[in-house]
């Protein structure tokens, strides 16, 4: 896997170990309660992620994380608060007279063929979301992380519309360089608001945000390799909290007759792909590039295995949302219910975009209670130690 020959061994020194956070919408808040329990676990300790990469709405915690280094338990518990208290109307504007006034404009430059209004540049305006980012996320903060030695490196992942390139944005120390692979590269930069935009922004569901000369959305969107920028910054160890149900590959297989799939459906689907797909594919290519090290080191040009461990949902995401469907905001409810009809695919565009309290409560108490189950495989993974054989939680995948 590219990363590892270029990237220096440091025998006899604990592994630097990253945390990759996944794209997921409103199921990100399975990552917050995942890192609750870390910071439950490791009570006295110091920032435990030296490398920390987010991508989509992962790039938020990512960032929260990365701003408060020099006392990570208490970003951690800034994230909870918020991410306790959600609603839709923070991230999106829900209300009635925003979704018709969106409605009518789609349809009238629809009728119009552009000439009466041109399209609107996405969906949903999520404007709300900038402002509670400004308020929330300290860009500045990450440079001093780095100056004062809390953190190794930083970076979030965006996908340019101007030639398709998987970018990751980084700040780190000074012996990092960019790096250019096919159709992805790494570029430093002095990270700011419209970076994290970016990286959140949801292809067709939030617009574009421009940066330089060139526009930039999600950068799930063309992440072939979502672990290889953890692995350029340095990353020895890499702890994956995803958010997709181990076991569930974002349809439910049924025995009843085929059924059209709604349009809602349709992107459910493409959204479990954009943000989970690539992940898995990541971590199949990285074993077969471990067992490659350590048969032949030789060919492998002085590469170096990299231990990774992934967390993810013990119970399916598309269950809490179904629990909680009542709560969806009026505007909202109306909009999946124009594109969706019903729901067969259980809750899957609902489990991304349902930014309320209850729903993302329950990711919350799901990932601390998946990861205080996978305790004994996380202390270890974190102290550099030998994983277990054995690990309970149903959500632990170990790829190496």
């Amino acid at each position: 896997m590219d990363g590892l020959a270029d990237t220096l061994s440091r025998p006899g020194l604990r592994p630097t170990v990253g945390l990759v956070l996944t794209g997921g919408g409103a199921r990100s808040a399975y990552q917050v309660g995942v890192l609750l329990a870390l910071a439950e676990m490791l009570p006295r300790a110091r920032n435990p992620f030296q490398v920390i990469v987010g991508t989509s709405a992962g790039a938020v915690a990512a960032s929260v994380l990365a701003a408060e280094a020099h006392h990570w338990r208490r970003a951690v518990a800034g994230l909870e608060r918020v991410w306790a208290n959600f609603h839709s109307s923070q991230v999106f504007h829900v209300d009635a007279s925003h979704m018709l006034r969106a409605g009518a404009h789609w349809v009238l430059a629809l009728i119009s063929g552009g000439m009466v209004l041109s399209p609107p540049k996405s969906v949903l305006d999520n404007s709300p979301l900038r402002e509670l980012l400004a308020v929330h996320v300290d860009c500045s903060g990450i440079r001093r992380s780095i100056e004062r030695g809390h953190l190794r490196a930083f970076a979030l992942c965006a996908t340019s519309y101007s030639n398709g390139y998987s970018v990751a944005f980084f700040d780190g120390i000074d012996s990092i360089r960019d790096w250019a692979r096919v159709q992805r590269i790494g570029v430093r930069t002095a990270l700011t608001l419209d970076h994290l935009m970016a990286s959140a922004a949801i292809p067709l569901l939030f617009p574009p945000i421009r940066i330089g000369d060139e526009y930039y959305g999600d950068g799930a969107m063309r992440q072939i390799h979502p672990l290889s920028p953890a692995i350029h910054l340095g990353a020895d160890r890499l702890l994956i909290v995803g958010v997709r149900a181990r076991r569930a590959a974002g349809v439910q297989v049924s025995r009843l007759p085929a059924i059209m799939p709604t349009p809602g459906e349709i992107f459910g689907y493409m959204l479990d792909t954009l943000f989970t797909d690539q992940i898995y594919g990541d971590l199949e290519q990285l074993e077969r590039f471990n067992e490659l090290v350590h048969a032949a080191p030789q060919v492998a040009r002085g590469g170096r295995p990299i231990e990774t461990l992934m967390l993810a949902p013990s119970v399916d995401p598309r269950e809490l949302a179904a629990r909680h469907a009542g709560e969806i905001p009026r505007g909202l409810r109306a909009l999946l219910r124009v594109i969706a009809g019903r729901d067969a695919s259980g809750h899957q565009l609902s489990s991304y975009l349902t930014f309320e309290a209850g729903y993302t409560r329950s990711l919350i108490e799901l990932g601390y209670r998946d990861a205080m189950e996978a305790r004994s495989a996380l202390m270890a993974f974190m102290s550099g130690e030998k994983l277990p054989q054995v690990m309970t939680a149903a959500g632990v995948a170990q790829a190496t």
